[in-house]
């Protein structure tokens, strides 16, 4: 019913920037929470930012400043504009939606497949 696609990702040196997408398809009328999560390897998945559908926004500590979330709701698409990359930084990145309202359905969670941002000299 519900499918996140991501896009963006990839091999950056630190100080570098990445952006990364997320669209959800599926006969979409609403979408309340987006969000981003990562997950280093041998470490929990963390939430790394989410925006309501309203604008407002929260962030990990440890990447305020740096990343930038923002969504377009005509779009149901989420990015993560994430600026000054730090080695720590280096993770597999999920998109998530939360409380998705169809013509026909009600979603409470949805995830992308993920996609690698590496951060290395």
């Amino acid at each position: 019913q519900v499918q996140l696609l991501q896009s963006g990702g990839g091999l950056v040196q630190p100080g570098g920037s990445l952006r990364l997408s997320c669209t959800a398809s599926g006969n979409i009328l609403s979408i309340n929470t987006m969000a981003w999560y990562r997950q280093a390897p041998g470490k929990q998945r963390e939430a790394v930012a989410d925006i309501s559908s309203g604008g407002v926004t929260d962030y990990l500590d440890s990447v305020k400043g740096r990343f930038t979330i923002s969504r377009d709701n005509a779009k149901n698409t989420v990015y993560l504009q994430m600026n000054d990359l730090k080695p720590e930084d280096t993770a597999t990145y999920y998109c998530n939606a939360g409380g998705v309202r169809g013509s026909d359905f009600f979603k409470t969670s949805a995830w992308g497949r993920g996609t690698q941002v590496t951060v290395s000299s």
